[in-house]
């Protein structure tokens, strides 16, 4: 069995949305950053994940001095509240400047806007005492086949990743990979393509990969596993925990509500490779169903930490033992009984 540890917890701002949806406007009323915060400290959290523009709202009008006076006064917050930022990540994809992509748009001043862009994050990042920047490439994809060279895209992205890495010494850059949505096909769909690229850039230690359950199901493939892989590799620099009902748009919903027994073995995928002793967070990127009332607003954060809480004692109590010798006498029928007793409580 592992050594003993614990987990710590994060979500973002975003993860108590108001409802909106393509389809339809919000169902919950809009509710200021103070608001959210003081949930995260009610519900027990103990980091925050930003986007540059949570940090400092309309970034790219404001000077250099102001982005610094405000992430300063938004360092302090955070600290009164006993709260740390757990990373930030630059939101590249509402800006006019990226509708044909961010760091691999086929035009060199929104390439250009870009890699700026996220030097301005980093700074914010630094302000706020974290090292770890994420990068979700939501638009760093194709619509269309002949518009783009998906090896010349590769290129714009580790020239960018490199002017990131040269910016800041100490930062850390983890990738957060997904097939679809926004885009029709993405450049960097999964943690395998995210660790190659990782080995493409000047200094490979500092750039790894953040697994988004919901992610790796839209890609076909099992999130636990997605997890093993990034660690074998040492690049598990964060996670997403959420589920997903299938290959359909990104869902986001509460850990564990669709597949308890995939969320079971993500836990024990995290718990195995001991996950979160280098000071890693747990972080759920969930949202409320849209028709959930402004009275149960937290809830899916609360469930989906208890969900995990939950599942890691069902990992902890999983008779290893006995489930090696049924691996060793290949005897598959009975583990696999064994697995959905064992969560079904028997």
């Amino acid at each position: 069995m592992p050594k003993e540890h614990s987990f710590k917890f994060s979500f973002g701002p975003w993860n108590l949305s108001e409802g909106a949806d393509p389809y339809g406007p919000p169902t919950r009323p809009i509710q200021t950053f103070d608001w959210k915060l003081a949930q995260l400290k009610k519900l027990g959290y103990d980091a925050m994940m930003f986007h540059d523009d949570d940090a400092v709202p309309d970034l790219d009008n404001k000077s250099a001095a102001q982005v610094r006076g405000e992430a300063k006064a938004l360092k302090k917050k955070l600290d009164d509240a006993g709260v740390a930022a757990e990373m930030v990540a630059p939101r590249l994809w509402f800006s006019p400047m990226t509708i044909d992509g961010a760091y691999t748009s086929n035009c060199p001043k929104a390439r250009a806007y870009a890699i700026e862009r996220t030097k301005r994050c980093i700074d914010i990042a630094r302000l706020l005492d974290t090292e770890l920047m994420v990068l979700w490439l939501a638009r760093d994809g194709t619509y269309l086949r002949e518009s783009k060279s998906c090896k010349r895209s590769v290129e714009y992205l580790v020239e960018a990743l490199d002017a990131m890495l040269g910016h800041d010494k100490k930062i850390r850059i983890a990738i957060e990979p997904k097939p679809n949505e926004p885009m029709d096909h993405a450049y960097i769909p999964t943690i395998g393509h995210a660790v190659a690229v990782a080995h493409l850039t000047r200094d490979p230690k500092r750039v790894g990969c953040v697994m988004e359950s919901a992610h790796s199901i839209l890609a076909g493939l099992d999130p636990a596993d997605e997890i093993d892989f990034a660690m074998a590799f040492g690049k598990l620099w964060s996670l997403h925990l959420n589920d997903q009902n299938g290959l359909k748009f990104d869902q986001d919903k509460p850990f564990g509500s669709n597949n308890l027994r995939g969320a079971f073995n993500q836990v024990r995928a995290l718990w195995r490779n001991r996950y979160g002793s280098g000071g890693e967070y747990v972080a759920f990127d969930v949202h409320p169903f849209r028709s959930t009332k402004p009275e149960h607003w937290t809830a899916h954060l609360d469930n989906s930490r208890r969900t995990f809480l939950r599942l890691l004692e069902k990992v902890k109590s999983f008779d290893e033992a006995a489930a090696q010798k049924l691996i060793a006498d290949r005897d598959y029928q009975a583990l696999d009984q064994m697995v959905l007793e064992h969560l079904m409580g028997k």
